[in-house]
């Protein structure tokens, strides 16, 4: 319950910033933009694997935000979810126009905490699941990343695809199944063993 509060707080606090916005208020938009561009960029770059196009993606559906704000209509649709389903548009043009998938080297943050070991055995783990979710095709991608990446409901990730929930279901299926059967051969050289998830 405390959850489903938390969301409409959230949810309702969106909608006043992008009224806000809308009648002239800029810190509205910054404030609105710390709140929806981390989780906006994390999906693009997850889905593209890209962090410069993961950034121009973030930025562009910003912008196409800050258009709608003066016609935003809150009982239609939630502003983290109109964003979200744009980022997924943006992706699905990039992906398209591409003429080859190339993975770029990932930067892992630095952390003091782990060894040196621990750190690389991790960006080992961190870059074959990005390269295995780069494999998967786009709309299992998609949903994975949505669902078990950014944690969305399957209603949520619908309207986001614009598909029904069962597709989603299936999306998703498919997708953990297809990433399982990508990463079981990695399991040993990824420092995986059986006591371990």
């Amino acid at each position: 319950m405390k959850d489903m509060t938390e969301h409409t707080a959230a949810r309702d606090a969106d909608a006043e910033l992008l009224a806000r916005y809308a009648a002239g208020d800029d810190a509205a938009a910054r404030l609105l933009s710390s709140r929806l561009s981390p989780r906006a960029y994390a999906h693009a770059y997850r889905v593209l694997g890209d962090a410069a196009e993961a950034e121009d993606v973030t930025q562009e559906a910003l912008l196409r935000l800050w258009k709608q704000a003066p016609k935003w209509d809150s009982g239609r649709a939630q502003a983290a979810t109109w964003l979200y389903r744009v980022v997924a548009n943006l992706c699905t043009d990039r992906l398209r126009g591409r003429r080859t998938e190339t993975l770029d080297e990932l930067d892992a943050p630095a952390d003091p905490g782990p060894s040196a070991e621990t750190q690389l055995q991790n960006m080992a783990r961190h870059d074959a699941l990005q390269a295995a979710l780069l494999r998967l095709p786009e709309r299992q991608r998609q949903a994975v990343v949505l669902r078990h990446i950014e944690g969305l409901a399957n209603p949520e990730i619908a309207e986001i695809l614009d598909v029904g929930v069962e597709a989603v279901e299936s999306l998703t299926a498919r997708g953990k199944r297809a990433l399982t059967a990508d990463m079981a051969a990695q399991r040993e050289a990824l420092g995986y063993n059986d006591d371990t998830t």
